[in-house]
């Protein structure tokens, strides 16, 4: 295993299944249910990441039942990604809206105010109707006392409509809060905000899980045994006399396949368990190119 690919490839799969234990314990009821939820998730998770690396020097049926198990546990994976991502952007914008300061009405509602005022305006019209043969102080100071009330009345009622548009003010900027901001900018190209963030967390789902599938195949792959060459040194004697010191290769010996190499490899392909190529007899006998090609040609 290599270690490299290893550390990014064991981050990958640890994020993923944190992120599968989140969102079963989100989707659970009870406790059991969060469990049972959490130990699929997870299980899911791992089959998804480790099922290329695994099924790779297997033979065709088993590389098409893998990968579709696999793209079967890809699309549960993401699925259960995208529900934890869209759970914390609701939670994220529910905090956002507590932050936004909350206005305070207070009097009566501008339906109350209206009524009052209707019935102050009636008895106006009726008083200024009024006649009298001699002056009436009574009716002036009732006109006066009407006029006074009807100019309170509409004092009240722009301070109600003040206060209700502060509210509405309020009430807009929670919204917006509530809203990511990156998803509210994408909505301006008349994407619904609810399938913009859906898409958004199947994505970075998607990516997660395509990332930590790369990093095993390349921490799995197998290692390649080379051997190294050896050879004689050879003193040259030129026609000066002078010893020149060079290295002569000995020849490879031509390699040997045995029978039961043969055996092996042939009832491999015939289970179709190996496919009759010599990249893959060479990593299932873990022999030299050379090698695997005179198996290769016995065989054929």
């Amino acid at each position: 295993m290599r270690a490299q690919p290893a550390l990014l490839a064991g981050a990958a799969t640890v994020t993923a299944a944190c992120l599968s234990v989140m969102a079963g314990w989100q989707r659970g009821g009870f406790v059991i249910e969060r469990v049972l939820w959490i130990a699929v998730g997870v299980v899911l998770v791992v089959a998804a990441h480790l099922l290329p690396a695994l099924i790779r020097s297997h033979g065709w049926r088993i590389r098409i039942v893998g990968a579709l198990l696999w793209i079967g546990c890809m699309a549960a994976t993401c699925y259960g990604h995208a529900v934890f991502f869209l759970l914390a952007q609701k939670h994220a914008g529910e905090v956002r809206a507590a932050a936004v300061p909350a206005v305070a009405t207070t009097g009566r509602s501008l339906a109350v105010i209206a009524a009052d005022r209707a019935v102050i305006v009636s008895q106006l019209a009726r008083v200024t109707e009024r006649r009298c043969a001699e002056p009436c102080p009574s009716l002036r100071i009732e006109r006066a006392s009407l006029a006074a009330r009807l100019d309170a009345i509409d004092a009240e009622a722009a301070q109600a409509k003040r206060q209700e548009a502060a509210q509405d003010r309020a009430d807009a900027a929670r919204a917006a809060a509530v809203t990511d901001p990156v998803t509210g900018m994408l909505t301006a190209f008349g994407l619904p905000s609810g399938r913009v963030e859906l898409l958004a967390g199947l994505a970075f789902a998607a990516v997660l899980e395509a990332v930590a599938c790369f990093c095993w195949l390349l921490a799995l792959r197998p290692v390649e045994s080379l051997k190294p060459n050896t050879g004689a040194a050879v003193t040259v004697v030129t026609e000066h006399g002078n010893a020149v010191t060079e290295p002569v290769t000995e020849p490879k010996a031509a390699p040997e396949t045995t029978v039961d190499d043969v055996t092996r490899v042939a009832a491999e392909i015939a289970a179709g368990r190996l496919r009759a190529t010599v990249t893959e007899i060479r990593k299932y006998l873990g022999c030299s190119q050379t090698r695997a090609s005179a198996i290769r040609k016995q065989i054929a």
